[in-house]
């Protein structure tokens, strides 16, 4: 029996995850920015919250399907953009892509993925978003918008919450680089993995994928994540950069990062179709609200003209279920994929959809909804 049998829920994996990952790259996944607060309100926010089910209504047939930047998923969540796959399992992003795929729902790749987006194109034929940041060299943000398009994928996700990297204190102390580096202090931790470290020999393309053709940031030496991410990102960024960048790419457009009302409703005003209500799971600004704090007010502020996805914190279904009866219309999960994949590659990230789907259709039969079109605020409430 696989260890992956065993898992009988998220935090089971993230402990096989724990296990099979070099120390640095286990809490690069786990990690927070400074104390940490908001990396574990995110889920515990959950708690502040009761499901309040109606029972006698027929559930024998679950229903869970969404249609979201106008594509059709079978479940009501999908996979968050997140960077640098490669650094957890050595099938990178291509492997999450195709588990996505496999449960009919939509992958989102990072900017700074290792595999690049033509890639991830000719890997599966499912609903595809593209994560992007304004850079510094505007030129390069235009030409992801022209290879999205060549590459058809469906949606452009823009990441807004990251002016500068936070400050992820794990990182420090565990040393983390990209690529990584043999150290006298990762040494150990290395060879106590004999299985990464092996497919590291195997496998040793470590390259933001995306952009090593124009970034020589990592081709010739080593560097802090943190240094790369402060020397590329431009602090200047507007709601003008904003609506250029919707303008240039004239399809589904989300603003990821936001969390406020008024800053939702500005999204509507520069024309984007959703926002990922996020704080980067809690790895900027520390002491931010959970984001299911803030979907009833986001909701009240646009009404049904925006798409709202709750981005941060899932570790069960009926997370899920409590988030899309606040008003969001879908949730994305990343932390919780990451340990999926450090755990056991492609089958891990399914091991993780399928929990939180089988927990979804479960909590939806008990909480007397057939289906997620009928969710709504009547069945939660906030606890007092």
């Amino acid at each position: 029996m696989s260890s992956l049998s065993r898992c009988n829920n998220i935090n089971d994996i993230r402990k096989l995850a724990k296990r099979r990952l070099p120390r640095a790259m286990f809490h690069y996944i786990d990690g927070g920015a400074d104390d940490e607060v908001t990396l574990r309100r995110n889920t515990s926010a959950y708690e502040d919250y009761d499901l309040q089910p109606s029972f006698l209504n027929p559930v024998d047939k679950i229903d869970t399907r969404i249609n979201l930047f106008g594509k059709n998923l079978d479940i009501p969540f999908f996979i968050a953009p997140t960077g640098m796959s490669r650094l957890f399992h050595h099938t990178k992003e291509n492997a999450v892509a195709r588990a996505a795929d496999k449960y009919g729902t939509a992958y989102t790749l990072s900017t700074l993925g290792t595999a690049s987006l033509e890639e991830i194109a000719n890997e599966t034929d499912g609903p595809k978003m593209f994560q992007i940041y304004i850079l510094k060299n505007r030129e390069l943000t235009k030409e992801f918008v022209s290879r999205c398009k060549d590459a058809n994928y469906d949606a452009l996700c823009l990441t807004v919450d990251t002016p500068m990297a936070g400050n992820r204190e794990r990182d420090k102390i565990t040393g983390m680089t990209m690529p990584p580096r043999f150290t006298f202090k990762s040494l150990l931790s290395f060879a106590l993995h004999p299985s990464w470290s092996f497919n590291l020999l195997l496998h040793p393309d470590f390259r933001l994928a995306n952009v090593a053709h124009r970034v020589d940031a990592l081709a010739n030496s080593t560097m802090s994540l943190i240094e790369y991410v402060n020397s590329q990102f431009d602090r200047t960024v507007s709601w003008d950069d904003v609506a250029w960048l919707i303008q240039e790419w004239n399809g589904p457009f989300i603003i990821k990062g936001l969390l406020t009302a008024d800053d939702a409703k500005r999204a509507k005003d520069v024309g984007a179709s959703g926002v990922m209500i996020s704080n980067h799971g809690g790895r900027q600004l520390d002491g931010t609200p959970a984001p299911i704090d803030c979907i009833a007010s986001m909701r009240e502020a646009v009404g049904n003209d925006l798409e709202l996805i709750v981005d941060g914190g899932i570790r069960r279904g009926t997370h899920i279920l409590k988030a899309l009866a606040l008003g969001a219309d879908a949730v994305s999960i990343g932390k919780a994929y990451l340990y999926g994949l450090g755990a056991g590659g492609q089958k891990g990230v399914e091991l993780v959809l399928g929990m939180l789907r089988n927990e979804l259709e479960r909590g939806m039969a008990l909480l007397g909804v057939s289906s997620i079109s009928k969710l709504s605020n009547k069945y939660i409430q906030r606890r007092l």
